[in-house]
């Protein structure tokens, strides 16, 4: 490996320190269904992400608060003895990508069969500290 490419994945391996990654993988509702609710917590601070999910009506809220909770899990392994309180984490990003489709046919009148798609997704979630955004933007400016 050449030294730019050394240095660069230095970088990588050291950005990827401060993100706290959760991801839920072949989730059996539809990705159009889960970006309804994704969209809700987008940006968001954890605690406000948290009653938006615990009070939606919706069925995908209980699993991204499961997955929230698995991303805040997450940084407190990273991060032993901090607050949560005092850290600051927001949702960075939070993708829906799709996932498997289980193909079925459902019987119609005719002899005819129409094709069921059952849809399933990916979601990835990121969570990241305000202070650490902060602390890089005056470190920039100087």
């Amino acid at each position: 490996m050449g030294a730019r490419k050394h240095l660069k994945a230095i970088e990588r391996k050291e950005d990827r320190k401060t993100l706290y990654v959760a991801s839920l993988n072949n989730c059996p509702t539809s990705p159009r269904k889960m970006r309804l609710v994704a969209d809700l917590i987008r940006g968001k601070n954890i605690e406000d992400a948290f009653g938006i999910l615990k009070f939606s009506s919706k069925e995908v809220s209980e699993r991204l608060y499961k997955l929230l909770r698995s991303a805040v899990a997450n940084w407190e392994n990273k991060n032993e003895g901090a607050r949560l309180e005092d850290s600051h984490l927001y949702i960075k990003t939070i993708m829906v990508d799709s996932g498997r489709q289980l193909k079925r046919i459902q019987p119609a009148p005719q002899g005819r069969a129409h094709r069921i798609r059952k849809r399933s997704n990916h979601v990835t979630l990121t969570l990241e500290s305000r202070q650490l955004e902060q602390e890089i933007t005056t470190d920039n400016n100087n």
